[in-house]
């Protein structure tokens, strides 16, 4: 599988994943939501809005119309305003990956970042990061989830491909 495939599927799988964490999210008593919990971002609410917040980021620097704001900037008070959001940002990132090129993927990304710091990494490297972030802030999910009584998230890239049968 080439560069271009492998972050299509990966568009996917994120998609996948978030839906996931949004449905076991919004089967927790809304008070759980808001509930300190450890994380780096203290809550579930406060771990979803930085997720968007740093896809919202990284896609806009890779449109070249790039947003700048705290990584722990709250979009959204309310979940059903965020998880829509969140929707919508998947769908962005979907359609920025059905225009990748091999010729795109192999060149480089100059962007500042959130401190102000100017940095150049390739294309294939940030969206490799953003891919992997998600997963990592998506495991601090799984596990605030189940503190807050709710089911065991199954969201292993493994199962996405079982599920779509790619």
């Amino acid at each position: 599988m080439n560069g271009v495939a492998y972050f299509k599927r990966m568009a996917g799988y994120n998609r996948w994943a978030n839906g996931h964490v949004y449905n076991a999210c919004a089967a927790l008593p809304e008070d759980a939501l808001y509930a300190p919990r450890t994380a780096f971002f203290p809550s579930i609410m406060r771990t979803l809005n930085h997720l968007l917040v740093a896809d919202r980021l990284w896609l806009s620097r890779l449109l070249g119309a790039p947003e700048v704001m705290p990584l722990d900037t709250v979009l959204f008070d309310a979940f059903d305003d965020l998880r829509a959001a969140r929707t919508a940002q998947d769908q962005a990132i979907i359609d920025f990956a059905t225009k990748l090129t091999e010729e795109l993927l192999s060149s480089d990304l100059s962007y500042q970042s959130v401190s102000g710091g100017a940095n150049v990494m390739p294309r294939d490297v940030v969206l490799g990061h953003m891919f992997n972030h998600q997963t990592h802030h998506r495991g601090q999910l799984s596990s605030m989830v189940l503190e807050a009584g709710g089911k065991p998230l199954e969201i292993d890239f493994i199962y996405y491909l079982r599920e779509t049968a790619l």
